[in-house]
């Protein structure tokens, strides 16, 4: 006979705290309830046709095509509708608050903080010996070797291998600050001088740099940024009380 098991809230609950995983949710909970009260005094509203083109467009983005696919994906998410119609309502206002207290603040944001959205298309190798290295760049600047070479005998990883050591584009704040440094002073095509760091010694073909653009993708990144750092302020600014029913020392 299969095991029957019952689970109950209070399980559930002990779980989430032996698996450090509660802190996450009541940040969680917080968050939530600092919007809805941030909508309310705001008076932000969301009508019936933003609910459910919302709810479209959720249901389109995870691929619930039929209403059997969306009660199914409710089922396994323990969502009653009621609960689907609370959690796609609260991601309106979010979006709507965001707008409503930023919306007018990304140009001068993305003025401010332009360096750091810069980017960068560069090859890499990286060694494990500094002699290695200098004798390296130095061949490669003689054009001794090619940089596809140096990746061919020098990277164990494969793919990268085939693409002869490209990152592809690589983001500004996706670098160490000691390469980042170094890449951005560059005048591409330009190979750099070996970078030590704490993984390697780095050899790296800086290609292009690449300015930022306003556009629809960056603004909203920036949107959610501000939002972020906002939510942040307001949820260190509260005084949390939580009530649960397991004490602390409990097994």
């Amino acid at each position: 006979m299969p095991l029957v098991i019952s689970i109950s809230t209070q399980d559930i609950l002990q779980q989430a705290k032996l698996t450090a995983q509660l802190s996450s949710l009541i940040e969680g909970a917080v968050t939530r309830k600092i919007i809805h009260h941030a909508a309310t005094e705001a008076n932000t509203k969301i009508d019936a046709t933003e609910l459910q083109q919302a709810a479209d467009q959720f249901r389109l983005l995870n691929q619930l095509e039929s209403i059997e696919d969306t009660l199914t994906w409710l089922e396994q998410q323990h969502l009653s509708l009621d609960e689907f119609e609370e959690m796609i309502h609260t991601n309106l206002l979010c979006h709507k608050l965001a707008q409503l207290l930023f919306g007018n603040q990304i140009e001068s944001w993305f003025v401010a903080h332009q360096i750091d959205y810069r980017s960068a298309a560069l090859y890499e190798v990286i060694l494990d010996n500094d002699d290695l290295a200098m004798e390296l760049f130095y061949a490669l600047q003689e054009e001794e070797i090619g940089f596809s070479e140096v990746a061919r005998r020098y990277i164990q990883d494969i793919e990268l291998c085939r693409r002869g050591g490209y990152r592809g584009v690589v983001h500004r704040h996706d670098m160490k600050s000691e390469i980042a440094a170094k890449v951005f002073a560059a005048k591409p095509p330009q190979l750099l001088k070996p970078i030590m760091t704490a993984q390697g010694i780095h050899l790296i073909l800086v290609e292009e740099i690449i300015q930022p653009a306003l556009d629809e993708q960056l603004r909203n990144q920036i949107l959610s940024t501000l939002f972020k750092d906002w939510l942040k302020q307001q949820t260190q600014q509260s005084q949390i009380s939580t009530v649960l029913s397991i004490s602390p020392f409990q097994s």
